[in-house]
């Protein structure tokens, strides 16, 4: 049997980045080296596994036990986020961390500070896996990823551990809101399902972010900057000005709990002409609205200021508040909050302050919570992940499955 941490490393070993301009399905061909890899463990495991053309691994384990009990599934992404490098990466393995500052050896004077991150203080004692600073580590999600390969491992070797019918799916691209946008609930066939992608020990979700994209689009005038006055419009300038109508209050580093925000996460531009890319996040639906409402009044004052057509917005939906769907089956919710006392976890219900692949698959039909991976810092060169948070998050995994066959 293979231990969690190896088969951790070799996964985050595989270069899965996905990519927001792609259109393809999934959105990088490099996804399918991990996906095919998952497959071929599954069914070396003895698991019935398939990969198809989408990019989804999918996966049963029959019933062992004669009481009809729910189908029960796991579901984690193996793509990363494309904010920050993901090749090459070079873990680093700090055992029985002390807290002291980490370094980060691939970029020298650069470390992992208690100062600055003072969650490293709980995991005293404890394996630490982190980046060598150069890259993302990716256990956002393949933490998760390694958690249910771990425990299906776990009832394939021990015919008398008592399940009901298990579902496994891998998914490509949730990175980027795109994750199950061909995902087949039916032939996944789960009456019920976990995503493991949180983050700390006893976070448990069944609430998340309404989430939506927007594409700002600047035209700017470009003249000789010597005799510009009065006719040039500097595109990059007009985006900064856009950007300082929206509420300074309203940013990722000023907001928390359920607290919605406007995110600017890239640019790209002359003075002739720019683009700006935002998202926009709120779990209350009426508030995600003005939100983006806001957008386009925003959009309407600098062309009062500079001319029609100046700007223009584009705005895509990308997911919705799964509340709704799982709390009427809030019994899901309770056999997670079970399984991880069982494990003497103190579960912290809270929103996300995010989005999963669970939000999407609620509103399919799936009602959808969400459970730790351990990992922390996710989408930065300064995340890391505990051993000892994804052997408690395997574990979780299996009290669910016994908690349901009881």
């Amino acid at each position: 049997m293979e231990n969690i941490l190896d088969r951790f490393l070799r996964y985050v070993s595989v270069d899965t980045q996905s990519d927001e301009s792609s259109a393809s399905q999934p959105s990088t061909a490099r996804q399918f080296d991990l996906l095919r890899m998952l497959c071929a463990e599954l069914k070396d495991m003895g698991v019935d596994a398939r990969l198809d053309g989408n990019g989804y691994v999918m996966a049963s384990i029959p019933s062992n036990i004669d009481t009809k009990v729910p189908k029960i599934g796991f579901i984690a992404h193996v793509d990363t986020s494309p904010d920050a490098p993901g090749s090459s990466v070079k873990p680093q393995i700090i055992k029985r961390y002390d807290g002291a500052p980490i370094a980060l050896q691939g970029v020298p004077g650069l470390f992992l500070d208690p100062a600055e991150f003072p969650e490293l203080l709980s995991h005293r004692g404890e394996t630490l896996i982190t980046t060598d600073g150069t890259t993302l580590l990716g256990a956002d999600d393949k933490a998760g990823v390694a958690e249910i390969m771990d425990a299906v491992q776990y009832v394939m070797s021990h015919p008398g551990f008592r399940h009901g019918e298990i579902r496994v799916a891998f998914t490509p691209d949730e990175e980027i809101g795109r994750g199950v946008a061909a995902f087949d609930v039916a032939a996944f066939d789960a009456d019920y399902a976990y995503t493991m992608d949180g983050g700390e020990v006893g976070e448990l979700e069944f609430e998340n972010f309404n989430a939506a994209a927007a594409t700002v689009h600047i035209q700017g005038r470009n003249v000789h900057p010597g005799y510009a006055k009065g006719k040039m419009k500097n595109a990059i300038r007009i985006g900064m000005e856009f950007d300082s109508l929206l509420p300074a209050d309203q940013k990722p580093e000023t907001t928390e709990g359920y607290e919605g925000f406007f995110h600017i996460t890239g640019f790209e531009g002359t003075v002739e002409e720019a683009e700006f890319s935002y998202i926009i996040r709120d779990h209350s639906m009426e508030l995600y609205e003005r939100k983006k409402d806001m957008m386009v009044a925003c959009a309407d004052e600098i062309n009062s200021r500079y001319g029609d057509g100046t700007a223009r917005v584009e705005m895509r939906h990308q997911y919705y508040n799964m509340r709704k769907q799982v709390e009427p089956h809030y019994h899901i919710v309770e056999k997670a909050v079970k399984a991880m006392e069982m494990e003497g976890i103190k579960p912290k219900i809270q929103p996300i302050r995010g989005g999963t692949d669970g939000a999407n698959l609620s509103f399919m039909g799936l009602p959808c919570p969400n459970i730790f991976a351990g990992g922390l810092n996710f989408h930065g060169k300064m995340e890391f992940v505990p051993l000892e948070s994804m052997e408690k998050a395997s574990a979780v995994i299996r009290n669910i499955i016994s908690l349901y066959a009881d």
